[in-house]
């Protein structure tokens, strides 16, 4: 019984010791450790609100069927970059070829973004996305650049290209190692100038210090000349001077010596005294030509010396205001240099804003636009057939009108014939009788014409000039329209119209001859 017992504990504790191994076989096999140059990211069920989990260097235990894992790789990778006809500042094209190395960063929020948008993708992959994102921050790069500071100021354009790509390359969870721009060349010719000119101005630069050098070794030269030859003049002038009075004072101590021994001849004395006189006298003489000689010459080295401290002076002073210039030139063209960047930084986000007002406003205006444009097609289309039918209306009015017009032509001209049939023997009537239908109408305009005047009596003046007949004009004119009162009433009675009062009437009127009322 007691050996049951120990089996059955050795038993179980078997199957726990066996259990325990199997659980720490799986813990081991879920423990993943990160390389140095790996980061590992665990993705799935993760703390808080993220879709990956990134570690770099240590370890961490990946919950079987809720989490797994993947690793990226740390080993930089080189791009290279042919950058071919960039447009420049001054829209001169340029050619960039560079070598851009990069890789994915190990800052955790970087590291992050590599996690979501480069995990699974192979290094050809990053490489390609990386490419097209430093074409275009090179692209934009250059574009605020000019050729001058492209080609001179190295460290300012590599200074922008690191900033520009570093932070488009971030996004996506790489970071820029290193930039190496190759050379730079353009379609024109234009640096290869410049560097013609900067040979040129160095070539000039030094011709300028070899002269200014020549120039101060003239002037210290003739300055040793000038103090040489003032020296050696004053040498000699004391020379001159040493020999006269040693010459003077011989002939004195001979004259002394004579004058003794011949004190005793007064006129031996008196030519000697004579002679030791014109001695003195052309010593003196000569002594004073010898001093002006000597103070014309040195009056002569001063001013020669003067002359060239003055031009000697004036060349510093060239030198000196050339210097300034060309630095006041070189701070002014920095200054412009400075107005122009500035320029083009508001000028990129003036066109950044108008992209965005396009996207926003100007989208949204161009449908308000379309629809607008609908609304007034239908509008005009709803206006075009009210007035198509209003035309309509119109026209089988005017067709209306017209026909009545017709019909009362047709009225007139079967009256105008049964005119002329009445008149048939006398033609000429039907002429009068039209007008006397008009005859109402054309009295009542000739009325408007002076219904407005006060007229308070007519006097018909008569110069009593007789006719043909021997009567005056008036006297014709009423006998005329007298005569013609009984025939125009005789054609109105057979035509059936009634006379104004104004034309009176005719009474009874006797019968013809030919028969005729």
């Amino acid at each position: 019984m007691t050996e049951m017992i120990n089996f059955g504990t050795l038993g179980v504790v078997a199957t726990i010791v066996l259990l325990m191994l199997f659980v720490l076989t799986m813990l081991t096999r879920q423990y993943r450790r990160c390389p140095s140059n790996r980061v590992l990211v665990v993705y799935g069920k993760v703390a808080g609100a993220r879709a990956a989990r990134c570690l770099h260097g240590g370890g961490t235990f990946i919950v079987p069927l809720l989490q797994s894992y993947a690793y990226l790789n740390l080993e930089p990778m080189t791009i290279e970059i042919d950058l071919t006809s960039a447009l420049s500042k001054k829209n001169i094209r340029v050619n960039v070829p560079s070598t851009f190395t990069i890789g994915i960063s190990i800052r955790p929020d970087i590291m992050n973004n590599a996690a979501e948008r480069l995990l699974g993708l192979n290094e050809k992959a990053i490489a390609a996305q990386a490419s097209d994102i430093i074409l275009g921050q090179m692209r934009l790069v250059i574009a605020t650049l000019s050729i001058e500071e492209i080609n001179q100021d190295r460290e300012k354009f590599l200074d922008l290209v690191n900033k520009n790509v570093s932070t488009e390359v971030n996004k996506i969870g790489l970071e820029l190692i290193n930039v190496n721009v190759r050379d730079i060349t353009d379609e024109s010719g234009y640096i290869l100038a410049l560097g013609k000119k900067a040979a040129a101005d160095a070539i000039n630069q030094a011709k300028i210090e070899v002269a200014d050098a020549d120039r101060s070794g003239s002037i210290g030269e003739a300055s040793a000349h000038r103090e040489m030859a003032v020296e050696v003049a004053r040498q000699q002038a004391d020379s001159a001077a040493g020999q006269k009075q040693a010459e003077r004072d011989q002939r004195i101590k001979v004259a002394k010596l004579e004058a003794e021994g011949v004190s005793g001849e007064a006129n031996a004395m008196r030519e000697q005294e004579i002679v030791v006189a014109e001695q003195d006298a052309l010593s003196v003489q000569g002594k004073k030509q010898a001093e002006m000689d000597q103070r014309v010459k040195v009056a002569s080295l001063e001013a020669s010396a003067v002359q060239g401290e003055n031009e000697s002076k004036a060349n510093i002073a060239d030198y000196e205001a050339n210097l300034a210039e060309r630095q006041a030139d070189a701070r002014r063209r920095g200054e412009i240099a400075l107005a122009d960047a500035a320029r083009d930084v508001l000028r990129a986000e003036k066109e950044q804003e108008f992209a965005r007002l396009e996207k926003t406003q100007i989208a949204q205006q161009q449908i308000e636009r379309q629809k607008i444009e609908i609304d007034a097609e239908a509008e005009a289309e709803k206006i075009r057939r009210i007035a198509q039918g209003e035309a309509d209306g119109v026209l089988a009015r005017y067709l209306a009108e017209a026909e009545g017009v017709r019909k009362v032509l047709d009225a007139k001209a079967a009256g105008y014939e049964n005119l002329l049939r009445i008149c048939a023997d006398r033609p000429e009537l039907a002429p009068s009788l039209l007008i006397v239908e008009k005859l109402p109408e054309l009295v009542a305009e000739q009325v408007k014409a002076i219904q407005n005047l006060k007229i308070d009596k007519v006097t018909v003046w008569d110069s009593g000039a007789n006719g043909q007949d021997g009567n005056g004009a008036t006297a014709g004119f009423l006998r005329g329209l007298i005569g013609a009162l009984p025939p125009l009433h005789e054609l109105a009675e057979q035509a059936g119209i009634d006379l104004p009062a104004a034309l009176g009437k005719v009474q009874n009127p006797q019968p013809r001859s030919d028969g005729r009322r």
